[in-house]
């Protein structure tokens, strides 16, 4: 399978995220402003270096068409190519792959990927589909919602352990408190007791195993391994195979909800980068709701299907173990920044290869599988799925 990424030619060279905030009362511009800085601050890397823009379509801004480039001149950048992305979370990892591409073919030369959004001081997307025709008006609203079906439907297929999911929520909590990035909602420790005896808010799905939304912003810069290191960059992190399915199974009318496009694309982007399972060092898996997580670790191939529950209880997931997941917090122990959301695991798996994992470093953090699930609609499988494999540079 054709994969220029496998060259190693392309290198994150920074990354940057924001404090997540549950209404920080700014705007997605400056909350990039911040990223801009930081990025600026980590590399040396002044605006009229960076021509190429990536950005996730907001919530905070879902009206404005012109986005990206009003964004850019925000940042003070003059673009030779933009990019603004529409899959949810599904989108910051997808950019990585994207802006690799625009370098790749000669488009730009160095990219900043910036996922912004104020989706709590300024809510103006519309996002609802067929919702309002079908399933809103007898009281189905939300994500949380179709998440509640998603577990239901697999719990009639398989067996689902409620331990395994309050173990996913005690780990990640353990990490989002070393992170001083969190949103202060999450600064406190949670128990096995404390998961299980948590409120249901759609049942089966319980409060702790939702994440909640929030305003921040967080980003990466790429660039080509050559001219970074031309630059005297030390740290640099290679992404080496991408692989995204949007609108999986889309002809059946009456899918199997816990049917998504991890199944494909899952071993596809380990067959591009040349890897089996037991080469991944952390997984940094899309965790809008833990139910999710355990999905994409059967879906994408870490165990078979159904055994997730068992695999999770049966594996070490914190940062020294044999499968560190989530090692920051996720979303659902940090805060969802709205549509940057899925930047959240690609900032945590570029910190720990740079070695800033802080109190939760991944000894060895040589490889990291990035994944992002995006658009939630009318009763059907969730739209975008996308895996991105990292790879440590030397």
């Amino acid at each position: 399978m054709k994969n220029p990424l496998r060259d190693r030619e392309i290198a994150i060279i920074g990354f940057a995220e924001t404090k997540i905030e549950r209404r920080s009362g700014k705007t997605a511009y400056e909350l990039a402003g911040e990223i801009m800085d930081q990025i600026a601050e980590r590399t040396g890397v002044i605006p009229a270096e960076i021509d190429g823009l990536a950005t996730v379509q907001t919530h905070s801004e879902a009206c404005n068409p012109f986005w990206a480039p009003f964004l850019g001149d925000h940042l003070g950048l003059s673009l030779r190519w933009t990019q603004t992305t529409g899959n949810g979370g599904a989108s910051p990892a997808g950019n990585v792959a994207r802006a690799a591409a625009a370098i790749l073919t000669g488009q730009c030369e160095m990219v900043l990927c910036c996922n912004t959004d104020a989706a709590n001081t300024r809510q103006r997307s519309d996002q609802r589909g067929y919702r309002t025709d079908f399933v809103e008006p007898v009281g189905l609203q939300g994500p949380p919602s179709y998440f509640g079906f998603i577990m239901r439907r697999y719990m009639e297929k398989h067996t689902l352990k409620f331990e395994a999911l309050g173990k996913l929520a005690v780990e990640q909590r353990k990490g989002a408190l070393t992170n001083p990035n969190i949103c202060e909602t999450f600064n406190k420790p949670i128990t096995l007791d404390d998961y299980l005896n948590s409120r249901m808010v759609a049942e089966p799905l319980r409060l702790l195993d939702a994440v909640m939304r929030c305003d921040g912003a967080n980003g990466v810069l790429i660039t080509t391994t050559e001219r970074a290191r031309a630059m005297g960059i030390k740290k640099m992190v290679h992404p080496i195979a991408f692989s995204e399915l949007t609108n999986f199974d889309v002809q059946n009318q009456t899918p199997d909800v816990t049917e998504t496009g991890f199944s494909i694309v899952g071993p596809e982007v380990f067959e591009k980068a040349g890897m089996v399972h037991a080469d991944i060092r952390m997984a940094q898996l899309y965790d809008d709701f833990h139910i999710a997580t355990l999905m994409q670790l059967e879906q994408i191939g870490f165990c078979g299907r159904g055994e997730g529950s068992d695999f999770i209880l049966g594996t070490d997931i914190s940062p020294t173990g044999a499968l560190p997941i989530n090692t920051g917090g996720g979303q659902i122990s940090s805060g969802q920044p709205g549509l940057a959301g899925g930047g959240v695991q690609l900032i945590e798996a570029v910190r720990q290869m740079f070695g800033e994992g802080e109190g939760r470093q991944v000894p060895d953090p040589a490889t990291a599988l990035v994944s992002g699930i995006g658009v939630i609609n009318y009763v059907r499988n969730w739209s975008a799925s996308a895996a991105l494999i990292l790879e440590q540079g030397t």
